[in-house]
């Protein structure tokens, strides 16, 4: 993936098409295949589609969106969705030379999201209590830290704030070590965090379908 990204180079890609899908898209597919009992458990309507561009992404960028930018990436990762469209939370898992990183949630919430979020945490919700527990009891997902500088709710109690103030809902776990990569326990390690955290997910999937997007934005 290092080399094909600092080469750059269609052709040289294709010259090596056959060690990327040994050496990345099969093993990929191994893991969605693997995870797909358990993300069922979580959800039974999550895909687990062992494919690039369904749960696998693709190597290479859209250049429409920018002609200037590198071809092709040295990260890739896998999406575990009900659909492919932006405004659902998911899981997801990412690899590159310089980390492991896994989680649970959105890269962008929507604002119309976040602000039914927010009322299912002030109303004590039973969906908000019971994700609040589970983020309690693990220790390998962190929030994601962009939050608004000036709290909006300073009279309610800190473990709300820390949630409250997010501009964007994401459990996040960065891993430094390589080697787990390509351990036998990947899939089992990346199972049981993600169950560690399914109450957070039914929050924020809560928080999405009560914020009654239009169906074409969902």
């Amino acid at each position: 993936m290092v080399r094909n990204k600092i080469t750059d180079s269609r052709e040289w890609f294709h010259e090596h098409r056959e060690e990327y899908e040994k050496l990345v898209v099969e093993p990929l597919a191994e893991l969605v295949t693997e995870l797909a009992p358990v993300m069922a458990e979580i959800d039974p309507a999550i895909m687990c589609i062992p494919k690039v561009g369904k749960s696998i992404s693709r190597i290479w960028r859209d250049t429409r969106r920018g002609p200037e930018l590198p071809i092709f990436r040295d990260v890739m990762w896998l999406t575990f969705l009900r659909s492919k469209q932006q405004n659902l939370p998911g899981f997801w898992f990412e690899f590159s030379p310089r980390a492991l990183r896994w989680g649970c949630g959105w890269y962008q919430t929507d604002p119309r999201i976040m602000a039914e979020l927010r009322s299912l945490i002030l109303s004590d919700d039973k969906l908000w209590k019971g994700a609040l527990r589970s983020y309690r009891k693990q220790k390998v997902f962190e929030l994601e830290n962009e939050r608004y500088k000036r709290s909006k709710y300073p009279d309610e109690k800190p473990e709300k704030r820390e949630w409250l103030d997010l501009k964007s809902a994401c459990l996040t776990h960065n891993e430094s070590d390589l080697e787990l990569l390509f351990s036998e326990n990947l899939a089992c390690r990346l199972a049981e965090d993600f169950k560690s955290i399914a109450p957070v997910y039914e929050l924020f999937i809560e928080s999405t379908l009560r914020a009654g997007l239009p169906e074409r934005e969902r």
